[in-house]
């Protein structure tokens, strides 16, 4: 059975742009989230295999939502996506429990191999 992921963006183009790469790689989208408030309820409901998760968006940022979902199941894997410039965030969000980082713009074997080495 295919390894389920959410996509966490608040950035539809983005969402879009994660669940080719993806999908086209194998991989089960379990669902989409536009915010960190979303993801969470998303997560627990579904409990996906894995997260990428952005930094940045409204409502609740990634980091928050990391730290939520990881004190609700410390094994989660989740794998931030950052802009370029957010280089202390990404640090927060690995002290935080994140798998791994991939910098915008995706480049699509990035994606898989951070995706990999945290499903193994």
């Amino acid at each position: 059975m295919a390894e389920s992921i959410l996509i966490v963006d608040d950035a539809a183009f983005m969402r879009m742009m994660v669940k080719d790469i993806l999908t086209k790689n194998g991989y089960e989208i379990a669902g989409e989230a536009e915010d960190g408030k979303k993801a969470v309820e998303l997560y627990n409901e579904h409990q996906p295999d894995l997260v990428t998760m952005d930094i940045t968006m409204p409502e609740m940022d990634g980091i928050t939502a990391l730290k939520e979902i990881k004190t609700q199941h410390p094994d989660a894997k989740v794998i931030m996506c950052s802009a370029m410039g957010q280089q202390a965030m990404v640090v927060d969000a690995i002290q935080a429990g994140a798998k791994d980082f991939i910098v915008k713009p995706f480049q699509a074997d990035r994606v898989i191999e951070a995706i990999k080495k945290a499903l193994s």
